[in-house]
């Protein structure tokens, strides 16, 4: 079986939890500031620009944190996502003129289209301890532009009671066979176990498709790596037909109608409330669930493998995102941004908040003391521990590939309107025609 040698490599090196940050604001309601949002005196200001709803309120606390440390500077931060479009809105501050001092860039097709705006970070202490292979996609010609958020995985989470109650041996679920079988005897049995359906598709988020469920089944044919995906001028879609009864399953199996289900509802509604068994997410929901339910977070959430033929012990692990500082914000305002940066992952403080409150399995080295932070990181760190992971090759295809032409073909599928056979046609040509 094929490995992803960068995930064995440093699997040891790896410790403690999930995903991203949120925040403050810059000129958005729908974020908060963590003080007036104006710099006073000689002070500097530093606009953040990024999309992780998750931990909104942790990274608040960790700018604010920041700040009393180091009163003369004030860092706002508007949170674009969660079903918002983080690169169209992205985009728009920048033609607008409202150019975040960070931002975040998701692998090296953005690279490409925001290159002439990324500071060389080499010079940062951050990325000086980034583990082996962290940085592969966001380096250009000796510099380093950008630093990554953290490891994260991800695979189908399931309820370990309603499985327990089912009848249904989680170890025994490494097919699609088995799967279906599984979501067979759950929808037999959803009354009496007090589901609603065995699964919560969230078809009407492209990024649950186009990023995720995809790359379980790519990964192979770009053996792992995001750089050749980057570099490859077509997508065969050798595990096609795999990737397609995959989606059939949890589309027939989840509680209707997906099209119209969100990341909230499934998380949220479905999930941590206990009228479904199984959603495909990671470890960055964690929190999520805890907050609506401690005890079943903490105790009876399980993570499997997506049956991926010849991986069928394997789970998808990588860098999710990277920060970005921009060049064009001043001298001044570059320093201040690195240096936020750097205290967040390799002060002695931001290294505790990471793991403790944000939950992160880091990217760093210079974690080896700090604990992991919770269950479903705890069962990534174990598969990443002995090399079972399926690289994260979605970041490498071209830009607005995996939502705009593979997400959007998947719909029209689920809808009825195009055949499977045409999703795969549309989405090579695409991914050919952006090659070229």
């Amino acid at each position: 079986m094929k490995r992803n040698k960068f995930y064995s490599g440093i699997a040891t090196a790896l410790l403690a939890s999930t995903v991203a940050l949120t925040g403050c604001s810059f000129g958005s309601d729908d974020s908060s500031s963590s003080d007036s949002g104006e710099a006073s005196g000689d002070g500097v200001t530093v606009d953040v620009f990024q999309f992780k709803v998750e931990f909104k309120d942790q990274f608040e606390e960790l700018v604010s944190m920041y700040e009393e440390e180091n009163p003369d500077v004030n860092i706002n931060v508007k949170t674009v996502g969660g079903g918002n479009d983080y690169g169209a809105s992205l985009k728009t501050s920048f033609s607008s003129g409202e150019e975040p001092d960070i931002f975040n860039v998701g692998g090296p097709t953005d690279v490409d289209e925001y290159e002439k705006y990324l500071a060389d970070l080499s010079d940062t202490e951050a990325a000086g301890a980034a583990l082996e292979g962290t940085l592969s996609g966001v380096s250009r010609d000796d510099q380093i532009l950008g630093l990554p958020f953290n490891q994260e995985g991800y695979g189908l989470l399931y309820n370990k009671k309603v499985f327990e109650e089912a009848g249904i041996n989680p170890e025994e679920i490494t097919s699609l066979d088995a799967l279906e079988e599984a979501a067979q005897t759950l929808e037999e049995q959803k009354d009496e176990l007090g589901i609603d359906a065995p699964f919560a598709f969230p078809a009407k988020e492209k990024w649950v498709i186009g990023n995720h469920a995809a790359n379980a089944y790519l990964a192979d044919e770009f053996n792992h790596d995001v750089m050749e995906a980057y570099e490859a001028d077509t997508v065969e879609f050798t595990m096609g037909e795999q990737l397609k009864r995959y989606i059939d399953i949890q589309n027939e199996y989840s509680v209707q109608p997906t099209l119209s289900l969100d990341y909230s509802q499934q998380v949220e509604e479905n999930f941590s409330l206990g009228k479904v068994a199984l959603i495909q997410q990671g470890n960055w929901v964690y929190n999520t669930i805890e907050s609506m339910d401690p005890e079943f977070a903490e105790n009876n959430v399980g993570l499997l493998p997506i049956p991926v033929e010849g991986y069928e012990d394997s789970i998808p692990v990588g860098v999710p995102n990277y920060w970005v500082v921009n060049k064009e914000s001043g001298d001044e305002v570059v320093q201040a941004s690195k240096d936020f940066l750097d205290w967040m992952y390799t002060s002695e403080q931001g290294k505790k908040f990471v793991t403790e409150q944000f939950k992160f399995i880091p990217a760093y080295e210079g974690y080896e003391d700090q604990e992991i932070a919770d269950p479903i990181s705890q069962e990534i760190y174990e598969y990443a521990n002995e090399g079972n992971t399926l690289g994260w090759v979605f970041l490498g295809a071209p830009t607005g590939w995996t939502e705009d032409a593979f997400g959007v073909a998947v719909q029209e599928y689920l809808a009825g309107d195009i055949s499977w056979e045409e999703v795969e046609q549309r989405a090579t040509e695409d991914w050919e025609s952006s090659r070229q």
